[in-house]
């Protein structure tokens, strides 16, 4: 039997009684009483915003207009410590050596400092101010010190977690909890994306040498409970760009393309049947993937860049460094991609902080300088919000029993900068103590840094929900998260 009419015949009989229900429902009354209430509801209108569509999203209209079309999240993989890079504090300074005060330490979750000595550790690198704004920024990080006045830095951050995964998991995704979508997946879900031949939330992953890298799980950018579509997709800067997409040797583009059109017809003879989105979801990532075999080789290549651009990131094309995947963030954004992720590892300097913290200095700060300033000069700035941070801060404490002095995880106050469309450029928000241990001024959580990035792309992230295991759930979580009005133009 030929499969398409076998696959119509069995289309009765899977039938799910969730499908069967739903369309039943549909009934004459229903499309009358509907009608009545909004007749605005049967006349032509364009074609909606589905789950399997990543160029349009669900949000139609936007809340309220958007400041920014796309993001760029740097994350520094393995806390970077806020004491050495954009929080100095001379109190703790003056106190190196001798014991934190109890006073504030008492009962206070710790990692691995937890029933130990705590002793106050001064800052370890050298402090300068930089740009019109005197902005207080480590000497190791000399071009982010010269874009200064670009950046909003906010050096009152705090999170729930206190340990790596689940700090990861709660700054991608405003949970704990495994299994909940990322923010670049509620971004894409909501929004859409304009690139036509690349997905809308892109990820990638760069490593330079260090104490010891914390793994990256793949679920940091998954999409949990909305589609799969919309989940991020990893390109590496070395090798296949992505993994599987090539075509076997001896297969043609077209005998490839021919295959592809056949697995989706029969998808969509399916799907027909069952109504699944996740049916909906895998046509979309078979055309896409098709797509992608021509459009990455090209953008992964990086060599039609001129020099001098390539000088600026501080990259060799192929290298797989952080500094190559700023560059490839750039190119994204300029392909119409909503929200691109970057992770650079090896920022968990429980020892050899001295040591290890000048080379993540060396690895990531012309680089985040070049993007930022590559943005600005090509007029793609102002519609683009820039996020450098890490999971966590570390404590004023020293850890010394690793050898070498570093600092433990803290959740109590860090620090994290942004730039871009929206954002007011160089200031400072918010502040934590003399000893840099907690926030104490303008405190902002990660659901509030959540609300404030979704605000600026246009969306009211009280109003953006979707519902799971019977509940109304959203990005900012159930807390009453803030939008940073202090921040904002």
């Amino acid at each position: 039997m030929n499969i398409t009419a076998e696959l119509g015949q069995l289309s009765l009989q899977q039938q799910t009684r969730r499908v069967f229900l739903g369309r039943a429902g549909r009934s004459l009354g229903s499309v009358a009483l509907t009608s009545l209430l909004n007749p605005e509801l049967l006349r032509a209108t364009e074609t909606p915003a589905i789950p399997g569509n990543s160029r349009r999203g669900v949000i139609q209209p936007l809340h309220h207009p958007a400041k920014v079309t796309r993001v760029i999240w740097l994350t520094m993989a393995g806390g970077p410590s806020h004491l050495e890079s954009f929080d100095f504090k001379p109190t703790l300074a003056k106190m190196d050596g001798r014991p934190m005060p109890e006073s504030m330490t008492a009962g206070q979750q710790l990692a691995q400092l937890q029933g130990e000595k705590l002793v106050c550790w001064g800052p370890q690198t050298t402090f300068k101010r930089f740009g019109r704004c005197g902005a207080e920024i480590t000497e190791l990080f000399p071009h982010v010190g010269r874009i200064a006045d670009e950046l909003c830095i906010i050096r009152s951050m705090t999170t729930d977690a206190i340990n790596h995964d689940p700090a990861h998991t709660f700054m991608n995704t405003g949970s704990q909890i495994v299994g909940r979508p990322s923010m670049g997946s509620w971004t894409t879900y909501g929004l859409g994306s304009d690139a036509a031949d690349l997905p809308g939330f892109v990820v990638l992953v760069s490593q330079g040498g260090g104490r010891s890298p914390q793994p990256i799980a793949t679920r940091q950018w998954s999409s949990g409970f909305l589609p799969s579509r919309f989940q991020g997709v990893q390109l590496r800067g070395r090798g296949d760009p992505v993994l599987y997409l090539s075509r076997p040797r001896g297969v043609t583009r077209g005998q490839e393309g021919d295959v592809v059109h056949a697995v989706n017809s029969l998808n969509k003879r399916h799907d027909d049947a069952v109504d699944d989105p996740e049916i909906a979801a895998r046509i979309a990532q078979y055309e896409m993937a098709f797509q992608m075999q021509t459009s990455v080789p090209g953008l992964i290549d990086t060599t039609a860049e001129p020099q001098s651009i390539r000088e600026i990131y501080g990259c060799t094309p192929g290298d797989g460094s952080f500094a190559s995947n700023c560059l490839l963030a750039r190119r994204l954004a300029e392909r119409g991609v909503r929200f691109i992720q970057l992770y650079h590892r090896d920022w968990d300097h429980h020892n050899g902080l001295r040591e290890y913290f000048p080379e993540k200095a060396r690895e990531t700060d012309r680089a985040c300088a070049a993007l930022v300033t590559d943005l600005r000069e090509r007029g793609m700035l102002d519609e683009t919000l820039v996020v450098w941070a890490g999971e966590f801060g570390r404590t004023p404490m020293a850890q010394t029993n690793k050898g070498s002095p570093g600092r433990d995880h803290h959740n109590k106050g860090f620090s994290i900068w942004l730039s871009g469309g929206g954002i007011q450029r160089g200031i400072r928000y918010g502040a934590t103590d003399e000893f840099g241990y907690a926030a104490v001024e303008n405190v902002v959580s990660v659901h509030d840094l959540h609300a404030t990035l979704l605000h600026l792309l246009g969306i009211n992230h009280a109003r953006f929900t979707q519902k799971f295991q019977g509940l109304d759930a959203r990005l900012t979580g159930v807390e009453m998260s803030k939008v940073v009005e202090g921040i904002l133009l």
